[in-house]
């Protein structure tokens, strides 16, 4: 089907704009970056967290696609364990030594609703200027979870850009495999 898509620009470049989402409380948290380049790992995630929102860039990614893809220089993968299960992630991929791009960011769906969200991207922003980022910058879409451009701007980050564009897009999500929910 084909549907008019707009696409969103954010970025934050001062960290005193950050409005950090902290989470009390929980002893279970855990946030680790991936330091060897698993293609299994990072398609699991891309799937996982994307599989409802028309992520569908790389489904058809070979084996090879995906280590040339987790290869590269720049890119790196942090993970949210809950309780010792994967429930999130983000992908850092710096453009320069200045500017970051959390690449792809999110919760698998059994952890939203948790308060999670604003958590972790508060740890991708803060990770990214950690490494060395002035300006860290991201992209979303109308097909993007509900709150995920709410997200993004209550964590202090300004939209620079948007586009609107048609696309041509499955009749519904192609979720994280074949008959999930």
């Amino acid at each position: 089907m084909r549907l008019e898509v707009t696409t969103y620009y954010l970025e934050i470049s001062d960290p005193t704009q950050l409005c950090p989402k902290r989470v009390t409380g929980r002893d279970d948290l855990a946030l680790m970056e991936a330091k060897i380049p698993l293609p299994e790992l990072n398609r699991f995630l891309y799937r996982s967290v994307g599989g409802d929102w028309y992520w569908t860039v790389r489904i058809g990614w070979s084996y090879e696609e995906w280590e040339r893809w987790l290869s590269q220089p720049g890119l790196r993968t942090w993970i949210l364990y809950v309780a010792g299960t994967p429930a999130g992630y983000f992908e850092l991929l710096a453009h320069s030594e200045s500017e970051i791009e959390i690449e792809h960011f999110g919760l698998i769906p059994r952890f939203t609703g948790e308060g999670l969200g604003g958590y972790l991207l508060t740890q991708a922003i803060e990770t990214a200027w950690a490494i060395g980022g002035r300006r860290v910058w991201l992209h979303t879409c109308t097909h993007d979870h509900p709150n995920a451009l709410k997200n993004y701007t209550a964590r202090g980050m300004r939209i620079f850009r948007e586009e609107s564009e048609s696309k041509e897009l499955p009749d519904k999500s192609p979720g994280p495999w074949r008959g999930a929910r």
